[in-house]
């Protein structure tokens, strides 16, 4: 027995794990992401045109590159205090600690017991016509019992509990993103909103003067009345402009209060103006190869195939036998004084082997539940990737025509600010009507409102560009996992 035994030991324990070794998927092997080819600059735009620099990385600090002081602190003090970010980084320590408590199993489990009973013997039992007994009986013992991992099962329910903590890991990475990404691009919208605000208040400044000028010609009888009453009409509609733009701002404070970890009337946010950002003009654009490698939400997808791996395994070990090496030593005494002694010592040591014969097939099927949840995986892994190249493409073409818009916009906006001044000399000489003087205020106003719209847009787009990339975050992990878990033991006793 002394040889048997621990041969048998070794054998069993040089056994595989079974099921498929997970492999990590192979990086597409298209080398741009739109059609044709990727755009390497844009035209230039209010003196700026950005430039796309193809295989740069992404700074973890990306929005220091719209060089404003005012961004900085209000990002910081989200990732400080967000509930959505800190629900995610508690979620990810969780995970940490069930893989830590999943390698136990690798360990010999030994328990202690103790039992002090008061028991009626009947001689019965064996055969003995005889009267029963009472009596105390005191039991100290030890167990010890080894799960001998033959097939792997515990290998790949570890190897499983691993996939979901990079899962998690990866899931505070991408709220982490989308945390960044919301406060910069509302601080945008917020300044838009208020540069809206602010045309729209000279405009109607303007239009308060010709009410004065008209209601002056129209009492002296050199215009007709209606001339007044359109005057009227387009200050009124520009006025009413307002109070949806002053609700959007209001919307936005609210969010970034809500983004900081706040309530809208103990928090509010800096008072940012467009001219206070500075567009980024060299702009980083990973390789494909490389985006697969650093988008939280690829990696997240790739962590759960791996765990729809393993769970094959899990599954499949479960049709073999298992195995296990048990010992059992202890003591029992009718009083408790006794319990040492060597009369009452027992002891037993030897593996055991348990097999299902019989289950309707249940293991059998859920192999094959394991087998199609890794099918789905798959398939879920490559719609992300395929919804990421299009973000990313998206976005490229965006900042592309975002500049084509903005140069168009500008060259409007010049053209209509000098017709406008042009008609209203035109109008107080008395060489046109009002009508001319109401349709370049129409034409200056929605030419002012469009450049602000696509000025705020190429800004915001060249924020989605940094985060459809990943955002740099490998350079930041410490911030944004915040406090982890133990350092995980990677690799098998």
């Amino acid at each position: 027995m002394r040889i048997i035994i621990p041969a048998a030991i070794g054998v069993l324990l040089a056994g595989c794990a079974v099921g498929p070794d997970f492999v990590k998927p192979a990086p597409p092997t298209v080398k741009q992401y739109a059609h044709g080819k990727d755009p390497q600059s844009t035209v230039n735009a209010e003196g700026q045109a950005q430039r796309f620099t193809a295989g740069a990385g992404v700074a973890g600090d990306w929005w220091r590159l719209f060089n404003s002081a005012q961004l900085d602190p209000v990002v910081k003090e989200a990732i400080g205090a967000n509930p959505s970010l800190q629900a995610a980084q508690a979620s990810l320590r969780e995970s940490q600690y069930n893989l830590q408590a999943g390698y136990g199993i690798f360990f010999p489990q030994v328990s202690a017991g103790f039992g002090a009973t008061r028991q009626l013997y009947s001689p019965f039992k064996t055969g003995m016509l005889a009267a029963g007994n009472i009596f105390n009986l005191f039991t100290l013992s030890a167990t010890v019992s080894y799960a001998i991992d033959v097939f792997g099962g515990a290998r790949r329910t570890v190897e499983s509990l691993e996939a979901q903590s990079d899962y998690q890991r990866y899931t505070v990475v991408a709220t982490y993103l989308a945390l960044t990404g919301n406060i910069v691009n509302t601080l945008i919208a917020r300044a838009g909103y208020a540069a809206q605000i602010e045309a729209n208040e000279q405009l109607i400044g303007i239009l308060k003067d010709q009410v004065r000028i008209t209601e002056a010609q129209a009492t002296a009888g050199t215009v007709p009345y209606a001339n007044l009453l359109s005057v009227r009409s387009l200050l009124a509609a520009t006025e009413a402009t307002l109070p949806p733009l002053r609700q959007r701002i209001d919307q936005t404070d609210h969010l970034l209060a809500t983004l900081a970890g706040r309530t809208p009337a103990e928090w509010a946010p800096p008072r940012l103006a467009l001219a206070d950002l500075s567009l980024p003009e060299d702009l980083p654009v990973s390789l494909p190869s490389e985006l697969v490698r650093q988008r939280p939400d690829i990696l997240a997808a790739e962590s759960t195939m791996h765990a729809a791996s393993a769970n094959i395994g899990v599954a499949t070990a479960a049709l073999f036998p298992s195995f296990s090496l048990n010992g059992v030593y202890g003591t029992n005494s009718n009083t408790f004084s006794n319990l040492g002694s060597s009369n009452g010592k027992f002891w037993s040591v030897g593996p055991s082997a348990t097999m299902t014969l019989f289950d309707g097939g249940t293991l059998r099927f859920r192999r094959k539940a394991a087998i199609e949840a890794f099918q789905q995986s798959q398939a879920g892994y490559r719609q992300t990737v395929l919804g990421a190249f299009e973000q990313v493409a998206d976005v490229l073409r965006g900042l592309e025509h975002d500049a084509e818009a903005l140069r168009a916009q500008s060259e409007q906006l010049a053209a209509a600010q000098e017709a406008l001044r042009l008609t209203q000399i035109n109008y107080e000489s008395g060489t046109v009507n009002y009508l001319a003087v109401l349709i370049a205020d129409a034409q200056y106003r929605q030419a002012k409102i469009g450049f602000l719209q696509t000025q705020t847009q190429r800004l915001q787009d060249t924020v989605a560009l940094f985060i459809a990339l990943g955002g740099g975050w490998r350079d930041s992990q410490e911030n944004i996992l915040g406090q982890s878990a133990p350092a995980e033991r990677k690799g098998r006793p």
